[in-house]
């Protein structure tokens, strides 16, 4: 399949630490490849990202940019298509045939999420304007409903390789399997 990188505007460090790691974790869980996280630089929370991908494994990748503008452009020149969740846009039902025929079809796909008010000029720039709700809701709920949508819930079995961690699934209790044989602090 493409890659999909998730595009986070507007970060702001005080206010989002948290939102924004939430957006990194579901990302990476629900089979996004990268995060690039634009706004204020913060890298307390790049690091705090690597540590979860050195610790539960895959290839995830987590960057600041602070040229949001210029990486829309140059992923659509690259042949990608661009995807923005909003709350003002095409409802996600409507919609979510064709996005997923063009990720099947090898296009790589951006999916942009806001913090602080999203520039008028993103939804002219989006190829999508995607609405999971015409309601407010969370980003994070946003992403984790989109990213689920487009990949027909295959995403909840994906194997994460290097992993030093992995959860065996327990109807009660709860059971981690240490694959390096050393406890993780």
């Amino acid at each position: 399949m493409s890659r999909i990188c998730v595009l986070r505007l507007g970060h702001r460090v005080v206010r989002d630490q948290r939102i924004t790691t939430h957006l990194a974790l579901v990302a990476r869980a629900y089979g996004a490849d990268e995060i690039v996280i634009t706004g204020e630089r913060d890298d307390k929370l790049l690091e705090s990202i690597r540590k979860v991908v050195e610790r539960w494994g895959g290839r995830f990748e987590a960057s600041y940019s602070n040229r949001w503008k210029e990486m829309i452009k140059d992923w659509r020149r690259r042949g990608g298509a661009i995807i923005h969740l909003t709350m003002y846009g095409v409802n996600l039902p409507e919609i979510i045939k064709e996005i997923r025929r063009i990720w099947r079809d090898g296009r790589d796909i951006m999916i942009i999420v806001g913090g602080e008010k999203v520039p008028g000029e993103v939804f002219q720039l989006a190829d999508y304007n995607v609405a999971i709700s015409n309601q407010p809701h969370s980003e994070v709920a946003a992403l984790a409903t989109f990213l689920d949508w487009l990949q027909g819930g295959r995403e909840l079995k994906k194997e994460f390789p290097n992993a030093k961690l992995k959860v065996i699934p327990q109807r009660k209790g709860k059971k981690v399997l240490y694959l390096n044989r050393r406890r993780i602090t």
